[in-house]
C-alpha cells in the first residue's frame, strides 16, 4: 500500500510538463465545477421555495377554517361562522399548532379625488400577530385596534397606493355594498403601505380591522368569516389540517383547508422547480463521471511503459490499480474540497449582498434567496466521491490486459 501511495503521489505531484498534467487540472477543475453546480443549485432552489412559500404562510397562514363553500372561489367573502372558543381550545392542543386567529373578507372601493380601485378588505382583530406581515411592510405601519369601536385605518399595496397615488397616512374613502344593497361610504386613513411580491394578493387585497366588516355586514360580534392557522412546520399542513377536521367538536358543516389550496397554481409551479434541480443534479454527476473515467484511462495509457516496468519486477495487477486509483483519489477529494469551499464562498456572498436579482413580478422574489442545508451539501460530497471511486473501478481493470514485454516495448 506504501508503495503504491508513494507511487500515486509522485505521479499527481510530478511538476513536469506533461500532456497528464494537463488532463489532472482540466480533470480537477470539472470536479470542482460539477460539485459547486450541484451545491448552489440545492441551495438556491431551497432558498427560492422556502421564501415563496413563507410569504405565501405569512400572509394566509397555513390552514383556513371556514364554513364548506364547494361551488364557490376559494378567494372570496366568506359565509359567516359563529366563533367557537372550545373549538379554538382543542386546536391549540395540538403540539404543531402555533396560534389562529379570527379573520373576514369583504368586497369594497378605494376611492381619492382622481383614482378608484377594487379591493378585497381582509379583516383581522387585535389578537393577530402581525409579525406575520412584518417582512412585507414597505412604510408606515399596521393598523392599532380601538376597543371601543373599529378602527379608521388600513393597510395597502404597494400596487394599489400607486393607482390611488397615495402614501401612508394619506386620507381615502372606502364605500360598502350592504347587505340590503345600500352604498354605505367611510373615511379611513392609510396606516401603512404593504408589498408581498404576489400579484394576485398585491393586486387584490388590503387589511382593516374586522369590526369594521362585522359591522357592514350586519354580523353580531361572535360572527366572523373563517380562522388562520400558523402551525411550526409547513411540511406537517396536510397532517394538522386532517387532525384539525376529525376533532370531535369540529361542526360538519365547517372544513379546514390547507393554504396550498388557496394558491394551488404558484405551489404546482414550485413542485416544477424539483425536476429543474433534478435534472440539472443529475447532468452534472454525470459530467463529472465521464470526465473522471476519461481522464484515469488517458493516465492508464500514458503509463503503459510504468505498468510493464512495475509488472516485471513482481507488482501484482491489484498493485498497479491501486496506484490509479490512489492518484484518481487526490484528483476527486482536490475537486470537491475547492467546489465545495468556493460554492459556499458564493452562497455566503448572495446572502450578505443580494448582487443575484431576479424580476420579482416573475419569481415573486426580487432577489435569490439562499438557504444552505448542510446534510445536503455532506450528500453531494460524500456522494461523488463513493460514485467515481466506484464507477473509477472500470477502467482500472485496462491494467489486467496489459502483457509487460509488449507494454515496455510500448512507445
Amino acid at each position: 500500500m506504501k508503495v503504491a501511495g508513494f507511487i500515486a503521489n509522485r505521479i499527481a505531484f510530478n511538476q513536469q510538463k506533461s500532456f497528464s498534467r494537463f488532463i489532472i487540472r482540466l480533470s480537477i477543475v470539472a470536479t470542482i465545477i460539477s460539485v459547486m453546480v450541484m451545491i448552489v443549485t440545492l441551495a438556491l432552489a431551497n432558498g427560492f421555495q422556502a421564501k415563496v412559500a413563507e410569504k405565501i404562510f405569512s400572509f394566509w397562514g397555513h390552514i383556513r377554517i371556514q364554513e364548506k363553500q364547494p361551488d364557490k372561489a376559494v378567494i372570496a367573502e366568506e359565509t359567516p361562522i359563529t366563533k367557537n372558543d372550545s373549538l379554538v381550545l382543542s386546536i391549540k392542543k395540538i403540539p404543531e399548532v402555533v396560534s389562529i386567529h379570527p379573520f373576514a373578507t369583504k368586497y369594497a372601493i378605494l376611492k381619492t379625488k382622481d383614482e378608484i380601485e377594487g379591493v378585497l378588505l381582509k379583516g383581522l382583530d387585535s389578537t393577530y400577530d402581525f409579525h406575520h406581515l412584518k417582512q412585507f411592510m414597505q412604510s408606515g405601519r399596521f393598523i392599532q385596534f380601538n376597543d371601543s369601536t373599529y378602527s379608521r385605518e388600513i393597510v395597502v399595496s404597494a400596487y394599489t397606493a400607486a393607482q390611488l397615488k397615495v402614501k401612508a397616512n394619506d386620507r381615502i374613502l372606502i364605500y360598502f355594498i350592504r347587505p340590503d344593497g345600500t352604498l354605505r361610504p367611510d373615511k379611513l386613513t392609510i396606516s401603512g403601505i404593504y408589498k408581498t411580491g404576489i400579484e394576485e394578493y398585491d393586486k387584490v387585497f388590503a387589511i382593516g380591522d374586522i369590526k369594521l366588516i362585522q359591522r357592514l355586514n350586519d354580523w353580531s360580534k361572535s360572527d366572523i368569516g373563517g380562522y388562520e392557522v400558523f402551525i411550526k412546520d409547513y411540511r406537517q399542513i396536510d397532517k394538522v389540517s386532517e387532525e384539525i377536521y376529525n376533532l370531535n367538536n369540529f361542526p360538519a358543516t365547517w372544513d379546514a383547508k390547507s393554504v396550498k389550496e388557496i394558491s394551488p397554481n404558484i405551489f404546482d409551479w414550485l413542485k416544477m422547480q424539483d425536476t429543474t434541480r433534478n435534472v440539472l443534479i443529475g447532468f452534472m454527476i454525470i459530467v463529472a463521471v465521464i470526465n473522471l473515467i476519461t481522464c484515469l484511462i488517458i493516465l492508464v495509457l500514458e503509463r503503459i511503459r510504468m505498468i510493464g516496468i512495475l509488472k516485471s519486477l513482481g507488482a501484482t495487477d491489484w498493485t498497479v490499480q491501486k496506484i490509479f486509483l490512489r492518484h484518481s483519489l487526490i484528483i476527486t477529494v482536490a475537486g470537491i474540497l475547492i467546489g465545495a469551499s468556493l460554492a459556499l464562498g458564493f452562497l455566503y456572498l448572495q446572502e450578505a449582498t443580494g448582487f443575484i436579482k431576479l424580476k420579482e413580478e416573475a419569481y415573486y422574489l426580487s432577489t435569490a434567496a439562499v438557504k444552505i442545508v448542510w446534510w445536503q451539501v455532506s450528500a453531494i460530497c460524500l456522494g461523488t466521491l463513493l460514485i467515481c471511486f466506484l464507477v473509477l473501478m472500470i477502467p482500472t481493470y485496462l491494467v489486467k490486459k496489459i502483457q509487460p514485454v509488449k507494454a515496455i516495448q510500448f512507445r
